[in-house]
């Protein structure tokens, strides 16, 4: 059973984002991000760890009492990130787990309900990777590329990730098409059973991923099945200063 099964969260955070460096240490009310979205993930988790490239990010989890481990500048998602915390956290703390959840580092008010719904999923043993999604509920959301939609089977597994609007509503018109079938949005939180996140993040990136700058894709197309579960909440994520204005 699932509340029987170890698992970690990790949280990757890194300070040279593009559109808005040392968000991590952004203050929203009197606490860093980073700091927030720790807490709310220790809501759900007995064992959280972020997992930076970046001394003032450790530092700073440090300061507030939380466990951080000190990762590559070179990884290229957070999966990657997530993948070398664990091996660390293994080594030096001897800490075993059998899932691990990748937590968005830019979501300070992530819900912890969120998280155990994404735990819940394994306790079906062929759960390999779990992720979670949100009906779209409105056009900008529908035709916005920033949103990644998902396509379900009647099984509660992830079809196919897009940033375009799918399915195509063949003989309607676009504006129509919320009203004519329903539309899932994925939210960015995953599960991984500890065996298969090593082997997902030896693969080589794939053409679907490549064509759509979804990492989700490269697992899709190497046959690995990612479990959905449907939320009605959506955490604001920062992405730049102006959200961080619009959150505060």
């Amino acid at each position: 059973m699932a509340n029987q099964m170890r698992f970690v969260g990790i949280i990757p955070a890194r300070y040279a984002s593009t559109r808005f460096p040392g968000k991590p240490l952004a203050e929203i009310r009197g606490k860093s991000m980073i700091q927030r979205v720790y807490e709310q993930a220790s809501l759900a988790l007995e064992t959280v760890f972020v997992a930076t490239d970046d001394e003032r990010i450790f530092n700073a989890v440090k300061k507030f009492g939380g466990e951080v481990v000190m990762t590559s500048v070179h990884h290229k998602s957070g999966t990657d990130r997530c993948a070398e915390a664990i091996e660390i956290v293994e080594k030096e703390k001897g800490f075993t787990s059998d899932v691990v959840l990748n937590v968005q580092g830019d979501e300070p008010f992530i819900e912890p309900q969120q998280l155990e719904l994404v735990k819940s999923c394994f306790s079906q043993r062929n759960t390999e990777i779990a992720t979670l999604v949100k009906e779209i509920l409105s056009a900008e959301e529908l035709f916005d590329p920033n949103r990644p939609k998902v396509v379900v089977n009647n099984r509660q597994e992830a079809v196919y990730f897009s940033r375009t609007a799918i399915p195509y509503v063949r003989g309607k018109e676009p504006a129509t098409w919320l009203a004519s079938h329903v539309f899932y949005m994925h939210i960015g939180l995953y599960g991984f059973r500890r065996d298969i996140l090593n082997k997902i993040t030896r693969l080589p990136q794939s053409p679907l991923e490549l064509a759509e700058s979804l990492e989700q894709l490269r697992w899709i197309e190497n046959g690995y099945r990612i479990a959905v579960r449907t939320t009605t909440y959506e955490s604001f994520g920062v992405d730049t200063p102006e959200d961080l204005m619009k959150l505060r």
